[in-house]
């Protein structure tokens, strides 16, 4: 199976950008993966599922998100609507028919939002299935907004942006007033929703950043798609640990037989 470098050029009213997306050949249902908040294609979630679509002889798509990873653009500049528009148009580009997506943290979120807007047009690239890592629905405004002290709301909103401190790099975590106030326009808790196709959530039960409580809010808002949760007790947010990552290889390989 041959594995190609490819690049999508996007536009946004923030800036254009160069998407960077490898690409391997195969056969279907690609497996599609959409990664978290400030991270990138070659975390080792993704290079595990790749090793997997290669020796199982699957398709496979990975890219990084405007501002992520070896990707172009200044990450300040994305928000949801933004990298959902980038999802799309490598879904659309790259992935083939019925495509299983699997979203970890941010990437649950923009997995959702894309199922969604592809059902509505009847796409033939509605997911045939979707895979979630600790899905951080509405993160933005639940996880964030919700969370934040008065100082820190006051500086977002006067100065457009706060940084962060982050537990995973030395560098803080730019929090942009364009990030909240987009992220809002994509809210999807509140009511029920359907998404049309099988649904697997990973979630750790000691995850800090997305609480386990939020992975069955999302069960709760889909009562007509088939959803499995499968919860790790002890799992962080990361859910790296080899035996994470064996458990959602397994969880993708099971959903990809299905649809073989």
């Amino acid at each position: 199976m041959a594995v190609v470098q490819r690049t999508l050029e996007t536009d946004h009213p923030a800036g254009k950008a160069t998407l960077e997306v490898v690409v391997r050949s195969g056969r279907g249902p690609a497996i599609v993966w959409l990664g978290g908040y400030k991270s990138d294609m070659t975390s080792t979630k993704a290079a595990a599922l790749d090793r997997w679509a290669e020796a199982s002889g699957h398709a496979s798509v990975r890219f990084d998100y405007s501002g992520h990873g070896v990707s172009g653009g200044r990450f300040e500049d994305g928000t949801i609507g933004r990298w959902l528009g980038e999802a799309l148009a490598v879904i659309e580009a790259f992935a083939g028919p019925r495509p299983i997506l699997v979203g970890s943290s941010m990437g649950g979120w923009i997995a959702l939002l894309a199922t969604l807007r592809l059902r509505a047009r009847e796409s033939p690239h509605h997911p045939a299935g979707l895979v979630l890592i600790a899905p951080a629905v509405d993160f933005t405004e639940s996880l964030m907004w919700a969370q934040f002290p008065p100082d820190i709301r006051a500086a977002i909103e006067t100065e457009g942006v706060w940084l962060r401190p982050s537990e995973y790099s030395p560098d803080p975590t730019p929090v942009t007033r364009a990030l909240i106030e987009d992220g809002r326009r994509h809210l999807l808790f509140g009511k029920p929703f359907h998404l049309g196709c099988p649904v697997h959530i990973l979630q750790g039960g000691r995850d800090p950043d997305v609480p386990a409580a939020h992975a069955l809010t999302l069960v709760e808002h889909l009562p007509q798609d088939r959803v499995t949760l499968t919860m790790i007790p002890d799992g962080d947010h990361r859910l790296s640990r080899d035996e994470d990552i064996a458990r959602l290889v397994a969880i993708t390989a099971a959903m990809a037989a299905e649809n073989d």
